[in-house]
């Protein structure tokens, strides 16, 4: 029997120009955004105090946006990354252009921006993709750039 695992691409696989729309969305709640918001120690009452959020600018809480963009990223790595992954070597040019609400379903498309062999790991290549999350509305509510290490389908090691 030919066992087939779930992996993402490796370095070979990566063509610059390409798009993936990694689907299903994750729709966000309440629980979620109070959750994230306690573990990471932000006690930044628009994510976590809906009274006091209610007589904001948006009359609401906000997703707290450390949240919008792990979930960004984090919904590509089963597509892209995941057992490829050697290491995330940054990230940069992060905006959120327009707020995400509890209730909300986010999306995450991925575009592939560029690719080389490593320098100094032959048997891995850097690969930098531009994430973008949108609303059920299809309004963008995060974008983000993402270098990372990834090995090659020939490299023999693997962690």
């Amino acid at each position: 029997m030919n066992v087939i695992v779930q992996r993402g691409l490796y370095f070979e696989e990566f063509d610059v120009g390409a798009r993936y729309s990694h689907r299903p969305g994750r729709t966000i709640t309440e629980a979620d955004n109070i959750l994230f918001s306690n573990i990471t120690m932000n006690p930044q009452a628009l994510h976590v105090d809906a009274a006091y959020a209610a007589t904001q600018p948006f009359g609401r809480p906000l997703v707290n946006s450390m949240f919008t963009l792990a979930t960004v990223v984090g919904s590509s790595v089963a597509q892209l990354t995941q057992g490829t992954l050697v290491a995330q070597l940054a990230l940069s040019d992060i905006s959120f252009p327009a707020p995400l609400f509890p209730g909300d379903t986010l999306y995450t498309d991925t575009e592939i921006v560029s690719a080389r062999p490593s320098k100094s790991r032959p048997e891995q290549g850097i690969v930098t993709m531009r994430h973008t999350g949108r609303s059920q509305e299809d309004t963008v509510v995060a974008t983000v750039t993402r270098t990372a290490l990834v090995w090659r389908a020939d490299a023999e090691t693997r962690a």
